[in-house]
């Protein structure tokens, strides 16, 4: 049961922990806070500009902004797209809900598996729903949604219950919470096992949060997901284009999670990614982008194509 556990907590954040991203390009734009959905968020807006499509990025499980790395986010920027960044509600600069305390894991875990209702103190779908307050606030009226684990899943959420906020979707090492998709291998609950003993745990916790990570908020999070359960209807509605990317070598989130996802979006793409697990490895975030920066870019493109064949209708109807 304590495997079980600790896998569990970590299994939605271990993207980005371990790797030195440098965030000196994301902390030159300053964090700025707003009250939104009954709670104040944290933001960022990196490559101001009216003129450009917008993407919001949602980072995975107790992961503030600044986990996503310059890599990355210039690489979106130099794309010719506007970023919203921002801190999920308890992590980072966003509202903490500490005083509700932590949750006796062990006891949501039966409750669960039971099909009972797990005690949250908020579910996926307020947290989408902050997401969509922001861009709301922000003068956003739809964007590119990306999100990473944790993120992917908030960002499944969007796409499903805010499809007129979503412009299109990417899902990275994310899952859709079906039942019957695979646990982490028993290889990577030995090593966050290992990770969490000893001197170990206490530099596991110390990297974490110089990274940017709140291990204190990560079980509530944590039981946001465990109440949201199996999405997989939800998932299934998703009418925006989407791309759906998972390394080949997840033993977290095994590979099955991202291709069932694409499985039931219809007309979606599934990309299985060489040297990534779940993670996103400094050689592969050329590739990573690469791909983000084209989907939007084709889904720019068929937009742009169908507002100008719109306007030439009107033209044509107009009376003479």
């Amino acid at each position: 049961m304590k495997t079980i556990i600790l896998t569990l907590l970590f299994i939605l954040a271990a993207p980005l922990v371990s790797a030195e991203y440098s965030r000196t390009y994301i902390e030159s734009h300053p964090l700025q806070t707003v009250a939104v959905n009954g709670i104040d968020m944290a933001y960022r807006v990196v490559g101001e500009d009216p003129d450009r499509p917008k993407v919001v990025i949602i980072m995975g499980l107790g992961g503030s902004n600044v986990v996503w790395g310059d890599t990355l986010v210039k690489g979106l920027v130099e794309g010719g797209y506007e970023l919203l960044m921002f801190d999920n509600r308890d992590v980072g600069g966003s509202t903490r809900f500490d005083d509700w305390g932590q949750p006796t894991i062990w006891l949501q875990l039966i409750k669960q598996k039971l099909g009972l209702p797990v005690n949250a103190p908020y579910t996926l779908s307020d947290m989408a729903a902050d997401t969509v307050a922001l861009m709301d606030r922000l003068g956003y009226q739809d964007a590119h949604i990306i999100g990473t684990s944790m993120g992917g899943m908030i960002a499944q959420v969007v796409a499903a219950e805010y499809p007129q906020h979503t412009r299109s979707l990417i899902s990275i090492m994310s899952s859709t919470g079906a039942r019957h998709l695979p646990w982490p291998t028993q290889r990577a609950e030995g090593n966050l096992r290992d990770l969490a003993e000893g001197d170990a745990a206490a530099e596991r916790d110390a990297m974490m949060r110089a990274r940017g990570f709140y291990p204190e908020s990560m079980p509530r999070q944590l039981m946001a997901v465990f109440k949201s359960g199996d999405r997989s209807e939800d998932v299934a509605s998703i009418q925006a284009s989407t791309l759906v990317m998972h390394g080949v070598d997840d033993t977290l989130v095994p590979p099955p999670h991202g291709v069932h996802t694409a499985e039931l979006i219809q007309g979606s793409e599934f990309v299985l990614l060489e040297e990534m697990g779940h993670n996103m490895p400094e050689n592969v975030l050329p590739e990573l982008i690469s791909r983000m920066r084209g989907h939007m870019d084709k889904v720019e493109g068929k937009q742009a194509k169908a507002a100008r064949a719109d306007e030439s209708v009107k033209v044509t109807q107009a009376p003479s």
